[in-house]
């Protein structure tokens, strides 16, 4: 194998992002994750609370958004630890 430097230059920063990965970028990902899935659970409690009959006091911005949220509502209540949708008209599973 003859020296080449574009190669070594490669395998070096190939070696320098991955020690930003694991030094940097690792340690924060669950971190963002995890406070991606609360916000995104706190947004839905608030457009499902009309649903659910619980007064929202953003229920008329929200109303319009529950189609989009319909698609992941059972995700949403598996994570919530319930094993069947809380409406009584709505079954997603």
């Amino acid at each position: 194998m003859s020296w080449n430097p574009a190669n070594r230059v490669r395998r070096i920063s190939a070696r320098i992002a991955a020690f930003y990965d694991t030094a940097y970028a690792a340690p924060y990902r669950r971190h963002q994750r995890r406070a991606q899935r609360r916000q995104e659970d706190l947004f839905r409690l608030l457009v499902m609370s009309e649903a659910l009959g619980i007064p929202n006091p953003a229920s008329f911005y929200t109303l319009e958004l529950l189609p989009f949220l319909l698609e992941d509502f059972h995700a949403w209540h598996l994570r919530m630890g319930l094993e069947h949708s809380p409406l009584d008209g709505f079954r997603c599973c």
